[in-house]
């Protein structure tokens, strides 16, 4: 069965759309998500979230999140751990599934979309 659209495309698409929504939420421009200084604090603090949403949500590998976010991917690795340490503050925590719901809920929509 052949795909209309390569799977690294899909993968790259899914990490491009977390990107947008997590610089969004945290006002923080998309090129610093993907630049490949680690930049400050806040920026790198937003690019690990995306990276874990990409990886939690979608369901992408460590390896393609790492090539959408040019980083390796044992950084997407220690990224997810850390996001996922942070998760016990029930403030984060309500924001990232806040995150998670709205990335959910388009990805339904995309899907009715197609049917």
């Amino acid at each position: 069965m052949q795909h209309a659209v390569p799977w690294g495309a899909t993968a790259q698409r899914n990490c491009d759309r977390v990107i947008a929504l997590v610089a969004q939420q945290k006002s923080v421009p998309i090129r610093l998500l993907t630049d490949a200084n680690r930049g400050r604090r806040g920026a790198a603090r937003a690019r690990q979230l995306a990276m874990y949403l990409s990886h939690v949500v979608y369901g992408r590998s460590l390896a393609e999140i790492g090539k959408a976010f040019g980083r390796d991917r044992t950084t997407v690795s220690y990224a997810c751990a850390l996001i996922e340490d942070m998760r016990d503050d029930p403030r984060f925590d309500e924001e990232v599934c806040a995150l998670e719901l709205q990335l959910e809920t388009s990805m339904a929509t995309e899907v009715d979309h197609v049917r």
